[in-house]
């Protein structure tokens, strides 16, 4: 797997919610910590950011591309991973308009085991390094009764939805261990809990949104004497994507906030925290 980052004439060569907590982790009194900047209110203290390598997945559109273009300003160079490779120019694209590093782009479909399995490798090839992951990318997969669901159905859901998560987890886990203040964020989904979406056909997406949250606190517990390494699950709750918009279509977008917001806060989640006394 070879990533690619764009010349400014665009060829190619190679190259939510307050109810976060370290996954796992019971609620403790907060120590005396702050993260070093404020991504929401633009406030940075010299992109903290900086000598940090960032993987983003879903980073095509939505939240995935909001939280890019968030970890760019902050400094991050960003391996970006979504299927459309035109999505992922856009994405470099804003990122460069705001003074952000520029990225490197690996298009690729998420459903394919070995591709996800060879990032960590390709990461560690070209920059030595991996500090933070967010998998921000999804599925929607077949709405329908659970008896009527297909084998096909079945596959599809899971193996963007629960196996990326688990090869994500299995080949960054070794670089970010590493890394001196390691991240890793993976994003739940606000809407299970809707009024418009009640839980009857959504049991296969349900189902790997679970299993995977399973996944992600029994990682975090295992690393819970690691110092370095935090493990999140946070639900950045309801944002205008497309997503949304294929799972609530009698919602009016308009009255939906701009997945903006929920890139910077998931943006500060990936922050280092500095001691206060």
């Amino acid at each position: 797997m070879i990533g690619r980052t764009r010349t400014e004439g665009g060829t190619h060569r190679p190259s939510g919610r307050d109810s976060d907590r370290q996954a796992g982790q019971r609620e403790a009194p907060a120590p005396a910590e702050t993260p070093a900047g404020n991504v929401a209110g633009r406030r940075l203290d010299e992109r903290p950011l900086s000598n940090s390598v960032a993987l983003v997945t879903g980073a095509g559109r939505g939240i995935g591309r909001a939280t890019a273009i968030a970890l760019a300003a902050l400094g991050a160079r960003c391996v970006l991973t979504a299927r459309t490779p035109g999505g992922l120019e856009e994405t470099d694209d804003l990122i460069r308009a705001g003074d952000g590093p520029a990225a490197t782009l690996l298009p690729l479909d998420l459903a394919d085991g070995g591709s996800i399995d060879r990032l960590g490798p390709t990461i560690h090839e070209r920059f030595g390094r991996l500090d933070i992951l967010v998998h921000a990318a999804a599925a929607l997969g077949a709405l329908t009764p659970v008896p009527h669901g297909t084998d096909r159905d079945w596959t599809a859901a899971m193996a963007v939805n629960l196996h990326a998560p688990w090869r994500l987890i299995r080949t960054a886990a070794p670089l970010l261990e590493r890394a001196p203040a390691g991240r890793a964020v993976f994003l739940g989904c606000d809407i299970l809990r809707s009024p418009a979406a009640p839980d009857a056909f959504w049991g296969m997406y349900a189902a790997g949104k679970a299993a995977t949250a399973a996944l992600v606190r029994s990682w975090a517990d295992e690393m819970r004497h690691h110092a370095g390494l935090r493990i999140l699950l946070h639900d950045p709750g309801p944002a205008r994507t497309r997503l949304r918009a294929l799972a609530l279509p009698g919602e009016d977008p308009a009255a939906l906030p701009s997945p903006d917001e929920a890139g910077r806060v998931i943006a500060g989640l990936c922050l280092p925290v500095r001691h206060t006394p």
